[in-house]
């Protein structure tokens, strides 16, 4: 099975970043996931979302790079959000038990959708 290359594509709008993953964010990927995301993830002023449609494996290293993540965002008071979560993916943070840590911004995120 010939491996996904890790590709990140940032769409920054007026309010928000939206970060659009695709391939496999594990260790190799890390360091480029890091420098990209890094300014986005101090720019307090804009709504950060991650968009996962294009992922298709993660492992523990880019689980915890989410909840790093999280956390940086949580302590400026800045919305932090992940999006279209492939079910493959989203098993494994029910299993890691990471869900429950995304389960807001995504039950947010879903009612958002809906209502446009």
């Amino acid at each position: 099975m010939e491996k996904k290359q890790f590709h990140l594509v940032h769409d920054e709008r007026s309010d928000r970043h939206v970060v659009y993953i695709k391939g496999e964010l594990d260790l190799a990927a890390a360091e480029q996931f890091r420098r990209a995301i890094e300014p986005l993830a101090h720019d307090a002023a804009k709504t950060l979302v991650i968009r996962l449609d294009g992922l298709t494996y993660i492992d523990s290293t880019g689980i915890g790079m989410f909840v790093a993540l999280l956390k940086t965002r949580k302590k400026q008071g800045a919305p932090f959000l992940i999006e279209n979560v492939p079910p493959k993916v989203q098993r494994l943070f029910d299993l890691t038990g990471v869900s429950h840590f995304f389960s807001e911004t995504n039950d947010t995120t879903e009612r958002i959708e809906s209502q446009s």
